[in-house]
């Protein structure tokens, strides 16, 4: 019998969702925590691979088990118990013997988030990014991204994937307002909090960093907006900007 189980994790003391040698991953804890309650070895297949340190909200997986009268709601309560306090799991429900949480999804979302002043209670899940910024540069810089491009200059060299082809149909930047400022009047401009969304079919390993290096030294004019379409003319991973760091970027909605 086959299950899908949705479940969001904070990756801060995680090497990634895929299971490693000598790591702690994701998948590796709840195919531990699984295998413990169902009393059987089982492998979680999810819905892509998150690099280490990179959060997810309502992350996809499945799994399949013998147990022909699991009481999926019971696992789903128990399993909370036995994982570590960064992964929660939503919920497990029954899925279609053909379902596969990676080759179903149609639409993948990331969000990048930054901050552009010093703020003690963002530094955990967004960059701190100083450098003056023209976000109308990098919004028009992001609209080239859309389409479907050969993105392997965004690659992590190594991906290993078997095309770097992706449909990106979403790409732009915007300000938020954190609960802290918003709920507790902590003291800061409206344009000192900046989310960077993104939307495809697929992502390359490395990908969404990358792209976000590469808008940010836009955005701060060290190259113009044209540095886009000469990364996906035939750039390669040397050409493009730095990737940012891993802890403010959230897998944000898996679609099927």
């Amino acid at each position: 019998m086959r299950y899908k189980i949705t479940l969001s994790y904070d990756g801060s003391d995680f090497r990634g969702w895929q299971v490693q040698n000598n790591a702690k991953s994701i998948q590796e804890c709840i195919q531990d925590a699984l295998s413990t309650l169902l009393k059987e070895e089982i492998a979680v297949t999810g819905a892509g691979r998150t690099d280490s340190g990179v959060n997810a909200i309502n992350y996809v997986a499945h799994f399949d088990t013998s147990v022909w009268d699991l009481d999926a709601e019971l696992v789903g309560y128990k399993i909370n118990a036995i994982l570590p306090h960064g992964i929660k799991v939503h919920g497990i429900v029954p899925a279609d013997g053909e379902f596969h949480a990676r080759f179903d999804a149609r639409l993948r979302e990331y969000k990048y988030f930054i901050h552009r002043n010093k703020d003690p209670f963002s530094l955990k899940y967004s960059y701190l990014y100083t450098f003056p910024l023209d976000v109308g540069r990098m919004n028009r810089a992001a609209e080239k991204l859309l389409g479907t491009h050969d993105f392997s200059c965004f690659e992590k060299v190594g991906g290993n994937n078997k095309t770097s082809i992706c449909a990106v149909n979403t790409a732009f930047w915007e300000t938020y307002t954190p609960d802290h400022v918003r709920i507790m009047g902590y003291p800061a401009d409206e344009n000192d909090y900046l989310v960077f969304t993104i939307r495809a079919d697929r992502f390359l390993r490395n990908m969404v960093r990358a792209v976000v290096g590469t808008l940010l030294d836009i955005g701060r004019g060290r190259r113009e907006e044209t540095w886009i379409d000469e990364l996906l003319q035939g750039g390669s991973r040397s050409d493009a900007g730095e990737s940012v760091p891993g802890h403010a970027l959230f897998l944000s909605k898996v679609e099927y």
